[in-house]
């Protein structure tokens, strides 16, 4: 699988590609960085004649790192019984946004909201397969040894994974979607709600997750019209609110922000210059790799 690191023992150097394969897979950085942990844990705790029998390393760091995910997502799921409201994957501020990501992530289209989404539709042994496969391209050999199955029952896993990926239409170019998301962010700020109904598709779908920690619609809304209103309603009742424009997962988004501290932050599917689906998270904890969160390259307006 990955590379041997520059380190001594040639592990040095996998923590990046294990923290990327990890939050694919858990769609929570936290989690990921826990999941990395215990592999260089295991790792540590052989002993050392057994470490330098180890011919890759780096392959043996992604094996153990994906049969930990897989159990972190086996218990997930009766976790997510229990889960107050939807639940949405953890949301990453973007490259340069925040001073301890250190660029961990690789943002591309495997961690947009909507890709995240979709692979929460899959069982834990379907996600390993299909990212590990067609994300990173690791051969049904080698992920055979993380599922402990045959790569041809991993090779199954990976089709009946793809089948649960509805075809969607095109996304717009990034200038676009920033475009179409600037126009949202304007609307809202305006309470102009023709404007907001207008950049909303009619079948629009917005899924909010709060955890029960903090207030939130528990269901998803449908329709761009009810869209608006809520969105409208939230706006009255948050004085003192900061839109600003951001890139959530790698696209184009919008966080809200009050005294310094992001409460909201919000990701948006655009299809023939509408939005299409909105997924907004205010979990707090959900929200703590924007804790420190810069604005640098972000257009702020108040939102009163």
């Amino acid at each position: 699988m990955a590379a041997a690191g520059a380190g001594t023992d040639g592990t040095v150097g996998e923590r990046g590609q294990l923290i990327n394969v990890a939050y694919r897979l858990l769609g929570s950085l936290t989690e990921a960085e826990d999941a990395v942990q215990e592999a260089y844990a295991r790792w540590y705790a052989l002993p050392p004649d057994r470490r330098r029998e180890v011919r890759a390393p780096g392959a043996w760091l992604t094996t153990v790192t994906g049969r930990i995910c897989l159990d972190v997502l086996g218990s997930a799921r009766a976790r997510r019984e229990r889960y107050v409201g939807a639940w949405l994957p953890e949301p990453l501020p973007g490259h340069g946004a925040h001073p301890d990501l250190a660029d961990q992530v690789v943002l591309d289209e495997s961690v947009e909201m909507a890709f995240l989404v979709v692979l929460e539709s899959m069982t834990p042994a379907e996600r390993v397969a299909f990212v590990l496969h067609d994300v990173f391209r690791y051969p049904f050999a080698e992920i055979a040894a993380v599922l402990d199955r045959t790569p041809a029952a991993c090779k199954q896993l990976a089709s009946a994974a793809r089948r649960r990926i509805d075809p969607a239409p095109a996304q717009a170019a990034p200038i676009a979607r920033a475009d179409t998301v600037r126009r949202v962010k304007e609307a809202w700020q305006s309470r102009d709600i023709a404007a907001l109904v207008a950049v909303l598709d009619p079948a629009a779908v917005m899924t909010a997750d709060g955890g029960g920690l903090v207030g939130t619609v528990l269901r998803p809304v449908a329709g761009g019209a009810l869209i608006a209103q809520y969105m409208l309603a939230v706006a009255d009742r948050a004085p003192g609110m900061e839109l600003l424009e951001c890139s959530v997962n790698g696209a184009p988004g919008l966080v809200a922000r009050r005294a310094g501290v992001v409460l909201t932050v919000a990701a948006f599917d655009v299809a023939d210059g509408r939005v299409s689906r909105i997924w907004v998270v205010r979990n707090p904890e959900k929200l703590r790799p924007w804790a420190g969160w810069t604005t640098a390259s972000a257009t702020a307006r108040r939102s009163s």
